[in-house]
C-alpha cells in the first residue's frame, strides 16, 4: 500500500496524504486532482478501490508513426505524463509492421469514445476527416495538414448524403431535425468557429536556415539535404526552405541536391550514397536516424566525417552526444511542444476553443563534432555510382 501511494503521488505530483484522501473518498481534494489520481492508478496498473470503480477515466489517443526513432518515445513520455496530471488516460497507438493501421486505430479510439486525440508525425491522413465529423478534439504535433482541403472534402461528402436542413421547418416550430440534419447543423456550427485543428510544430524553415548558416560559415558551398518522404509535411517544408536558400547561393541549385528517404537508418544510408555522388561536402538531415545512416554511407565509401563530409542531424534524440563522432544536430524543444499540445487539447475538451493556429517552436543548433571546415569533396563523383538529381 505504501509503495502504491508513493508511486501514484510521484506520478501526479502531489503528496501521499492527498492520494490517500482520494482512495478513501475523503473531502478536501479538488476534482482535477482527484481525477488525476484515479487516472494514475489506471496507468500504473493498480485496481481502483471498489467504491471508485464506476468512475470512468477520460481517454486521449496519442497516435505515433513509430517508436524506433527515439524522438517519438520522448514525445509520448512528456505528453503522456502531462495528460495524466490533468486527469486523462493516454492510449498509445503506434503503427508497426503487421500491426494496426492508423485508420484502424482511429476507429478503435472512436469506438472507445475518446475525449480527444493528439497526432504526432507529418503524413496527411483521411482519418482526420472522420474525427472532424464526430467533433472529436484534435491537436496536431509536428503534423500540419491542409485542413481546408479536409474540411471541404468532408463537408461536401456529408451534404451529398443529406439534404440541407430547412431552418424554417420543424426545428424552428419546436419540432426536430432528421438525425443527419442535426449532425450537419452541429458540423456547420463547429467549422464556422473552428477553421482549423490547433497545431504545434518545430519551425522547419528556421531549422534549415540555422543548419545552412552554420555550414556556410565553415566554408561549405556544395550542401545537400536528406529528408523524409515528399508527402511528409515537415520534410516538404524543409525542402522548400532549402530550395529558397539554394537559389540565392552563387553555387546554384545544382550544388544543392535534395534526397527523400524513408525514416530509417537504412533509408538514410541508401539515399546519402546517391547524394554523395554529386560531390557535396556537407549534408543537412531531417532526423538523427537519417544522419547516422549518412555517416555510415560516407564511411562505406572511404570518407571520414567530418573531414570529408560534414553532417547535421535533426531532433537531438537520446545518445547523439555519444555517437562517433558526436552529432551536430538541431534540438527540438520536445517538452515545451508536448505540453503545449496537451494544453491546447485540454482547452478544447473543456470547451475553451482556442484560436486555431500553428504554434511554431524555435529549434536550437547544437554544435558537436560531425561538422568541420570544408574539405575538397567529390571523391565519390568519380566512383561510378549513379548520381541523384536535384528536386
Amino acid at each position: 500500500m505504501t509503495r502504491r501511494l508513493a508511486e501514484v503521488a510521484k506520478r501526479v505530483g502531489v503528496s501521499e496524504a492527498t492520494v490517500s484522501r482520494v482512495l478513501n473518498g475523503k473531502p478536501g481534494v479538488s476534482d482535477s486532482t482527484r481525477q488525476a489520481v484515479l487516472t494514475a492508478l489506471d496507468v500504473l496498473g493498480y485496481e481502483r478501490p471498489t467504491q471508485l470503480r464506476g468512475v470512468r477515466a477520460r481517454l486521449v489517443g496519442l497516435v505515433l508513426p513509430e517508436l524506433q526513432n527515439p524522438i517519438f518515445p520522448a514525445l509520448a513520455e512528456v505528453a503522456g505524463g502531462a495528460l495524466v496530471q490533468l486527469g486523462f488516460t493516454p492510449v498509445l497507438c503506434t503503427r508497426t509492421a503487421g500491426g494496426l493501421t492508423e485508420a484502424e486505430y482511429v476507429t478503435m479510439l472512436l469506438d472507445q469514445q475518446v475525449s480527444g486525440v493528439i497526432f504526432c508525425g507529418g503524413l496527411s491522413t483521411d482519418e482526420y476527416g472522420a474525427l472532424l465529423r464526430r467533433g472529436v478534439p484534435v491537436v496536431l504535433l509536428n503534423a500540419a495538414v491542409d485542413y481546408a482541403a479536409i474540411q471541404a472534402e468532408h463537408r461536401v461528402d456529408d451534404r451529398a448524403a443529406t439534404r440541407p436542413p430547412d431552418r424554417s421547418a420543424p426545428a424552428a416550430r419546436g419540432g426536430s431535425y432528421h438525425p443527419a440534419e442535426r449532425h450537419q447543423d452541429r458540423l456547420d456550427r463547429r467549422t464556422a468557429r473552428t477553421p482549423g485543428f490547433p497545431q504545434v510544430s518545430t519551425d522547419d524553415v528556421a531549422a534549415v536556415q540555422q543548419a545552412y548558416a552554420h555550414l556556410t560559415s565553415l566554408g561549405h558551398t556544395r550542401i545537400g539535404l536528406l529528408v523524409g518522404p515528399a508527402d511528409h509535411t515537415p520534410s516538404r517544408r524543409k525542402a522548400t526552405a532549402f530550395t529558397t536558400l539554394a537559389t540565392r547561393s552563387p553555387a546554384g541549385r545544382t550544388a544543392h541536391p535534395i534526397g527523400h528517404a524513408i525514416f530509417s537508418f537504412e533509408g538514410g544510408q541508401a539515399v546519402a550514397t546517391e547524394l554523395l555522388t554529386t560531390g557535396i561536402t556537407a549534408l543537412i538531415c531531417g532526423s538523427d536516424i537519417l544522419a547516422l545512416g549518412a555517416i555510415r554511407a560516407a564511411r562505406r565509401h572511404g570518407l571520414t566525417v567530418p573531414h570529408h563530409l560534414s553532417v547535421v542531424g535533426y531532433d537531438d534524440s537520446a545518445f547523439m552526444n555519444y555517437t562517433d563522432p558526436p552529432l551536430t544536430t538541431l534540438r527540438q524543444p520536445i517538452e515545451a511542444m508536448s505540453r503545449a499540445a496537451v494544453t491546447l487539447l485540454a482547452n478544447q475538451i473543456n470547451g475553451t476553443n482556442p484560436t486555431p493556429k500553428e504554434l511554431l517552436h524555435e529549434p536550437e543548433l547544437v554544435v558537436r563534432h560531425s561538422t568541420a571546415p570544408a574539405h575538397q569533396g567529390g571523391r565519390l563523383a568519380q566512383s561510378g555510382l549513379r548520381a541523384v538529381g536535384t528536386d
